[in-house]
């Protein structure tokens, strides 16, 4: 009986009820796609670190990731890596050595910053390979060649064949100095990188630095975003094992970037208030409904109540309302905030004027939002409580009225 009470009260008044519905959409279809675009965003940051720099796991020496001292190595690499085959998630394991050096062209010098990969682990790792502009990307035969960023090519006036001069620092206190032949010309899409990057062929960079067979880092990459705290700990556990080479620690990918989690924390901080706001103004629009509702309707409710309806019956009738119009709203939003982000996931938002600020970041000048069953529900179900929350004082104002009184009103 109050079901069809409450169903039949939504419908005595359609124009508010339908802006009712409508607002409450328009409200789910905005977080739908917010969420979406934020978390669509946040991935893509941290795939471009991930792919470009990090990886999702290292292992390195204690202290290292803060200051970067040559001396300040792994070790036989290869027989850490022997141990980390049974861990499950890991899909590619390499190594990596850096330096600092000083760069010359035939024309300009600049400092950089000189990575040794191993060119065949490397293309499973890193999405450096799949930028090449210019050229081509390291070969496992090559020895003195080298790739390099596209803003240091540009800097340097750098080009395919050109010769490249390394200065700097070996492991052991000499002269690290060569000769390297410009391959391969690459555009991470992160200027920061591209300003100051030359990656050669490990073997060639451990002559060079005198480094025999050791590297700085261990890079790992993992299946998913969501295994790498568990591979995180099993990787940890092996390196405490009796025997292991000590002074390792393992690294996760958030903790590598400390300034990439900063940045997601605070646009996602200042997401939260703004849905906040959004779901106040939902909330107020929903409590004016059905305030009115009880003004308009005192009469009746006097009625009812003299002919022996208790205010808690009315109450429920009430929240019933609230609750048939707040999950058409919802529902509605859903599909056409799902529909909305999905097209838009196809056909990616351009940035226009932005670009070049985004790619600082690692951001595509396309963004493309991300579905998630998070961000289809979390927002939607925000409304629901908060409406169903709001509506409980106009059911709850019901209890103040007198019958008497209440008949007698115009």
């Amino acid at each position: 009986m109050e079901i069809l009470m409450a169903w039949r009260n939504i419908r005595r008044n359609p124009r508010r009820t339908i802006l009712t519905i409508l607002a409450i959409a328009f409200a789910c279809l905005l977080l739908i796609f917010m969420l979406s675009l934020q978390i669509g965003t946040y991935e893509v940051m941290i795939d471009t670190s991930v792919k470009t720099r990090t990886g999702h796991i290292q292992i390195l020496k204690q202290g290292y990731n803060t200051d970067h001292k040559i001396r300040q190595v792994v070790n036989a690499p290869s027989d850490i890596a022997v141990t980390l085959d049974p861990i499950p998630h890991i899909t590619a394991v390499s190594f990596r050595s850096n330096a600092f050096a000083l760069l010359s062209s035939t024309l300009r010098t600049s400092g950089g910053f000189i990575t040794g990969i191993d060119p065949e682990k490397e293309v499973n790792i890193s999405s450096v390979p799949q930028t090449i502009r210019k050229g081509r990307y390291l070969n496992p035969t090559d020895s003195n060649a080298a790739v390099v960023g596209s803003l240091l090519a540009k800097n340097l006036k750098l080009d395919i064949g050109d010769e490249l001069v390394v200065l700097g620092s070996a492991m052991d206190g000499s002269i690290a100095a060569t000769v390297l032949t410009v391959t391969g010309i690459f555009s991470s899409g992160m200027d920061q990188y591209d300003r100051s990057a030359v990656q050669i062929p490990l073997s060639h960079f451990q002559d060079i630095f005198s480094m025999g067979n050791a590297v700085h880092e261990i890079i790992i990459t993992c299946d998913s975003l969501w295994h790498v705290g568990k591979v995180k700990t099993a990787i940890s556990e092996n390196l405490s094992q009796p025997g292991a080479q000590p002074g390792l620690v393992c690294m996760s990918w958030d903790e590598l970037t400390p300034g990439l989690i900063q940045s997601i924390q605070m646009d996602l901080g200042g997401g939260l208030i703004f849905y906040a706001i959004l779901l106040v103004m939902v909330a107020f629009s929903i409590m004016n409904t059905f305030v009115m509702a009880v003004f308009e309707r005192t009469k009746e409710f006097g009625t009812l109540m003299a002919i022996g309806a208790g205010p808690w019956r009315l109450s429920r009738v009430l929240i019933l309302e609230s609750g048939f119009l707040t999950l058409c709203g919802i529902i509605l939003g859903i599909l056409a905030g799902s529909l909305l982000t999905l097209w838009l996931a196809h056909t990616g938002i351009p940035m226009g004027e932005a670009e070049g600020m985004m790619r600082q970041y690692g951001i595509p000048s396309l963004l493309r939002p991300k579905l998630t069953l998070i961000t289809t529900f979390a927002g939607p179900a925000a409304v629901f409580l908060i409406t169903i929350v709001t509506a409980l004082y106009p059911a709850f104002k019901v209890h103040g009225i007198k019958p008497v009184e209440a008949m007698r009103a115009v």
